[in-house]
């Protein structure tokens, strides 16, 4: 019973306050979907989507450290296009 009362009181300490603990946006004069692209842009932020995805199937450590040798691959090659090729100017 102590440990409901103590999550109540969590609670209680949350409500008069500004600090929402966890992801929380405030709507202001009713513009839902400018809060709804805060929400997105926070979770993106916090990286919950990734997370969830990552943990929707086990992968094998090899095949973790495949996928990892190949994103930096393509990061390297990127940035050795990016240094190769000059940036057009515009007339």
């Amino acid at each position: 019973m102590a440990f409901f009362r103590k999550k109540d009181n969590f609670r209680k300490n949350f409500v008069n306050s500004p600090f929402i603990p966890g992801i929380a946006v405030v709507v202001n004069n009713n513009n839902v979907e400018g809060a709804l692209r805060k929400f997105k842009k926070k979770v993106q932020e916090e990286g919950i989507i990734q997370t969830v995805r990552n943990k929707q199937e086990y992968v094998k450590p090899s095949e973790k450290k495949r996928k990892a040798k190949a994103a930096a691959k393509a990061r390297w090659y990127k940035k050795i296009e990016k240094a190769v090729t000059p940036i057009k100017k515009k007339k």
